[in-house]
């Protein structure tokens, strides 16, 4: 039983092909310009009539074509004649060659006309958006401004209209008030006093403090011995430490010759109030209440006579007069000590004494 092969074909590269069929047409050319260069460097004889014909020439073919006088065929003629056909393709070919050369110079050209075009009309557009920001900018600035004039002019509207309205009111009477000793003089009794910042009052247990300082330095005394002067730390008490400086001062020979007392003593430098936190004492609305610590402590018997000297810091200027009130319609004189932000309570011996009204 005969077995059907299948015949296994390959897909045609159409590149080969064409390679192949340019091959073939390049050697056709190449062969016809051969046979012409032959042909045209052959030598011709044509046979012609009469005695002086060669006798080694073939005279059956041509002998009847002699005797009608006439020869047929001519191969001078048709070389000729391809020669030119020749010679005419060669130049048709060398004109399409100029032809397709000028061709693609003109597509060269125009092929960078269009890339110049192209470069410029981006920049143009690059300048266009740049132009249209500008003026979109200018826009938004031009409608600031407008929109600042009309609230100017909405704002002085207004003013002229409570101008007006102030001008048309009666006025308002001006209320003095009046302090029971309206010139201040230096507090030579017992003070008590308060700290008032933040809007928030809190006692300063001076005395206290200055008693535990006394106590601290008879027990590091001994320190001055061998140093000219220290710094010790007392407290907490009330929120507030105190830091104290002291120095040991010699007396000097010639003065102990003179006086006949010699040897050195203590002198107290300065001492600073430290607070423990930023929210001492009681708020002003607290403080005014009768059950308030305030009270409690204007209250006692032993401020009776004593002067209420008040560290108060600029953040506090408004409640110190409404304290000051208080304290005059209780009948106590206040010492005001004004602070600067940042600076803490001090003292010394060469400082100033608290001036009270």
């Amino acid at each position: 039983m005969a077995q059907t092969r299948e015949m296994e074909t390959e897909a045609v590269n159409a590149d080969s092909f064409l390679d192949i069929v340019a091959s073939v047409v390049s050697i056709m050319i190449i062969l016809f310009m051969m046979t012409g260069l032959k042909i045209k460097n052959t030598p011709v004889e044509l046979a012609a009539g009469g005695k002086g014909d060669s006798p080694h020439l073939c005279e059956a073919p041509f002998g009847p074509f002699r005797q009608m006088g006439t020869v047929p065929f001519s191969p001078g003629a048709a070389l000729t004649g391809d020669l030119a056909a020749e010679q005419a393709m060669r130049e048709e070919v060398l004109k399409t060659a100029r032809q397709v050369q000028d061709v693609q110079r003109q597509a060269i050209l125009r092929q960078q006309e269009r890339d110049m075009l192209a470069t410029a009309v981006a920049a143009i557009l690059r300048q266009t958006q740049g132009k249209e920001q500008e003026v979109s900018v200018r826009s938004q600035q031009d409608s600031d401004v407008d929109r600042g004039i009309l609230d100017a002019r909405l704002r002085l509207s207004d003013l002229e209209s409570q101008r007006r309205t102030i001008e048309s009111a009666p006025a308002a009477p001006v209320q003095i008030e009046s302090y029971p000793t309206p010139l201040s003089r230096a507090v030579e009794g017992h003070e008590i006093h308060f700290q008032l910042r933040r809007g928030r009052l809190a006692l300063i247990p001076l005395d206290t403090l200055i008693e535990e300082l006394k106590t601290d330095l008879e027990h590091k005394l001994y320190k001055l011995r061998d140093l000219p002067e220290m710094t010790e730390t007392v407290g907490p008490e009330g929120g507030f430490r105190m830091r104290y400086s002291v120095e040991r001062v010699d007396t000097p020979p010639e003065e102990a010759i003179k006086t006949r007392h010699g040897g050195s003593y203590v002198k107290l430098m300065r001492w600073t109030l430290i607070p423990s936190s930023d929210d001492l004492g009681e708020t002003l609305d607290g403080a005014l209440r009768e059950d308030s610590r305030f009270h409690q402590v204007l209250g006692n018997p032993r401020t009776k006579d004593s002067t209420i000297t008040i560290w108060v810091y600029p953040d506090s200027f408004d409640a110190f007069r409404t304290l000051r009130k208080e304290l005059y319609r209780a009948g106590f004189p206040v010492a005001a000590r004004p602070l600067p932000e940042g600076k803490p309570i001090a003292g010394s011996p060469e400082g100033s004494k608290s001036a009270a009204e």
